[in-house]
């Protein structure tokens, strides 16, 4: 089995990309300004017994690229996860067209043809497609208008493709809560973040890998839907 993760160097991406290898996927692993974290993960899984290569790209302006060197590569795909983003925090009247049409360009545009360039080869392999969502799409938080806008875009992709992909390619979503705390939040606005969690503490990038590899290999009629990983924040008002 072979699986794409975007983003694969740290975070998220990289949990989900050993998550799969010890479920026994080969890994193709993007990156771009993590790449060297990236060559770490891969020498990881080689050292445990499996198989991963690593495929630079900037996804701002190099999917076409990136796509056609994983088909050249992989003709047939069991799994993409569409992870790599970038996250900000501006107010939105200081938000400039550049950063965002950067941030559509990484967070929504790249997943959308990156998939598309993608589709035979996973309709070779009926695989299927997991996209890194954010339970922010649904949930406000002010600061992060332009990323809103990109991952409720991602969350509208992922149950589009789920319709139009459909029987050979299953599409789903994660939508991790506070699953790896945003580097610039210092301690006060954590703890007050995590009042609000009905489950009392934050996840890791280990609970959103596993929601992916439930999407990927174990839930076979699933297809269309979005996995909050979020502790129930997102349901608590």
């Amino acid at each position: 089995m072979l699986a794409i993760v975007t983003g694969a160097g740290v975070r998220f991406g990289k949990a989900i990309a050993l998550q799969l290898a010890a479920a026994g996927y080969e890994l193709a692993l993007h990156a771009n300004a993590h790449a060297e974290s990236a060559e770490g993960v891969a020498r990881e899984i080689i050292k445990g017994g499996g198989r991963a290569r690593v495929f630079v790209a900037n996804l701002e302006c190099d999917v076409a690229r990136l796509g056609a060197e994983l088909v050249a590569a992989y003709p047939a795909v069991d799994l993409l996860v569409n992870n790599a983003a970038i996250f900000e925090k501006t107010s939105f009247e200081r938000i400039t067209e550049a950063a965002y049409q950067r941030m559509q360009r990484i967070n929504i545009e790249a997943p959308f043809f990156l998939t598309q360039a993608l589709t035979q080869a996973l309709r070779r392999a009926r695989g299927g497609v997991v996209n890194v969502i954010d339970v922010g799409a649904d949930r406000v938080v002010p600061g992060y208008a332009h990323y809103t806008v990109a991952k409720a875009g991602l969350q509208g992709l992922t149950k589009a493709l789920a319709v139009e992909l459909a029987p050979e390619i299953r599409v789903n979503g994660v939508a991790p809560g506070i699953a790896a705390f945003p580097e610039a939040w210092d301690s006060e606005t954590r703890e007050r973040v995590l009042e609000r969690i009905p489950l009392a503490r934050s996840g890791t990038p280990d609970d959103v890998a596993r929601a992916v590899l439930f999407l990927a290999r174990d839930a076979s009629y699933v297809s269309g839907q979005i996995i909050a990983v979020d502790g129930a924040w997102s349901t608590h008002l």
